[in-house]
């Protein structure tokens, strides 16, 4: 298939189905699950093709000489990786929205959303990055602000003005490539080549820095995860942060790695901070979906931690914990949004004795929270103790206070557990039923079978994660 068609397909396909397909029409949810998996099926092709080294070519199209302006299409290890999570967490996003209500807006804003995101991990030309980083913002927009809660609107413009201001930095710094390489293509800007690296780093680095978030350019993701739905919730945590995480990867820390090297301690304290902050948040938090949030934001200062070791090592603990946040927060999400919606409250002290009434659903709350706080045999484990040698190996011993971090997340997640799972039923959960569709239930046996399988065997993902940076590392890229 044309790679080309990864892009354009879904958008086109969209605005098809939300024009000729009544408001709750029951094939556009297979149409969309049809469409993730094909997406997965070529994003597993791509990786059995890739070079050990360097990029992939793909296409090249829609040249303008003059601009450099061409749709270049190319990928790489750490690309295809985040191609198939985006493909993996669309696939069980659709089937956690089996029973969701206008099903072909909602799903056709899905299918929409996965072309941009694709352009956002193949393109190589800055223009055509930006253009597609920008596209994800409308299908996002939408669905916060059509299927959220009752400050969704607010949400909604909130999450998509913070996000596109940020987004201008990263143009600007893109201009100013141009203006100093005569080139848009980022496989061919080297840091030596640019007059101004300085101010391109921290351009670059405060418009990716508020997409993941890093403190204190989180404020926007609080309030998108309460308001949005559960299943889109998944899809902010799952990945629009990890695509500025990505962007951080690919543009900051590789891009410039000088200027990566000298400003690693302002990553570092960042990330410190968002792993702290949001953890004292969540541990004092009684709405159960916004302690989930920090919870999601406090394990993206632990990525923020990895990537600012601007090292092999600790770059590729980060893509791990990415992927490991991303199969850990959401079926916490998707449970908390469950609870409401059989419920009518967010709040932990309505929800006592869970266990009783829900003990399936219950169990995968418990692994999926043990997970996030760093269990043996699960991939939180795993990714924590790989982020904390890397960072003890790049900025010394002091960096064992990141264990605090587990300290505190066991904190929250154990607090939880007591008031939520364990502790006497409330009237709420024992007048509300808690039967939920098998298809929905399937997405989060999924979702926990993926923590503890790569929690068991994590080769399973460092074996591709590392060649993609032994790759890089052999380009001259990081160290």
């Amino acid at each position: 298939m044309n790679p080309v068609l990864m892009i354009v397909a879904p958008i086109v396909l969209s605005g098809v189905l939300a024009l000729f397909l009544k408001k709750d029409t029951p094939i556009i949810k297979y149409i969309a699950l049809g469409f993730f998996s094909f997406m997965l099926l070529f994003s597993i092709k791509l990786l059995s093709s890739l070079p050990k080294v360097g990029y992939l070519d793909l296409a090249k199209m829609l040249t303008v000489e003059k601009w450099d302006f061409v749709l270049s299409l190319q990928v790489d290890h750490l690309s295809v990786i985040m191609l198939i999570l985006t493909s993996v967490l669309l696939i069980l996003v659709t089937l956690s929205s089996w029973t969701m209500k206008g099903s072909v807006g909602y799903f056709s804003l899905l299918i929409f959303f996965a072309g941009p995101i694709s352009g956002v991990f193949m393109s190589t030309n800055f223009l055509w990055f930006f253009i597609f980083w920008e596209l994800t913002l409308v299908p996002m927009f939408f669905l916060v602000g059509i299927w959220g809660a009752e400050g969704r609107i607010y949400a909604s413009i909130k999450f998509f003005l913070y996000t596109h201001v940020a987004s201008m930095f990263i143009l600007l710094a893109f201009f100013l490539i141009y203006k100093e390489t005569g080139t848009f293509d980022m496989t061919l800007v080297k840091e030596s080549m640019l007059a101004s690296p300085v101010l391109i780093w921290w351009l670059l680095f405060i418009g990716f820095a508020v997409k993941m978030p890093i403190f204190p350019f989180h404020t926007w993701l609080p309030d998108a995860h309460v308001q949005a739905p559960a299943p889109i919730s998944v899809l902010l945590a799952g990945v629009l942060l990890k695509m500025g995480a990505y962007a951080m990867i690919r543009m900051v820390v590789l891009l410039l790695p000088q200027q990566t090297e000298a400003f690693s301690w302002v990553i570092l304290t960042l990330g410190l901070i968002t792993l702290f902050y949001a953890g004292f948040m969540a541990l004092y938090e009684t709405h159960l979906k916004k302690m989930v949030a920090y919870s999601s934001i406090s394990h993206m200062g632990l990525v923020t931690v990895a990537i600012g070791t601007a090292s092999y090592a600790g770059l590729s603990a980060g893509v791990y914990e990415m992927i490991g946040h991303a199969l850990i927060i959401s079926p916490l999400f998707l449970i908390a949004g469950f609870l409401h919606q059989r419920t009518g409250s967010w709040y932990i002290k309505d929800m006592g004795g869970l266990m009783q009434k829900a003990p399936y659903l219950s169990t995968i709350f418990v692994l999926a929270g043990l997970a996030a706080l760093g269990l043996p045999a699960t991939m939180g484990f795993v990714a924590e103790l790989s982020i904390l040698i890397a960072s003890i190996e790049r900025f010394g011993m002091g960096m064992i206070l990141i264990a605090l971090g587990s300290m505190i997340g066991a904190g929250y997640i154990i607090w939880t557990f007591r008031r939520v799972i364990y502790a006497e039923q409330s009237t709420l959960i024992e007048k509300s039923d808690f039967k939920m569709h098998r298809i929905e239930f399937l997405a989060l046996l999924l979702f926990a079978l993926g923590i503890v399988v790569f929690g068991l065997f994590p080769s399973l993902l460092f074996d591709t994660i590392n060649t993609a940076f032994v790759a890089l590392s052999t380009a001259g890229g990081i160290g």
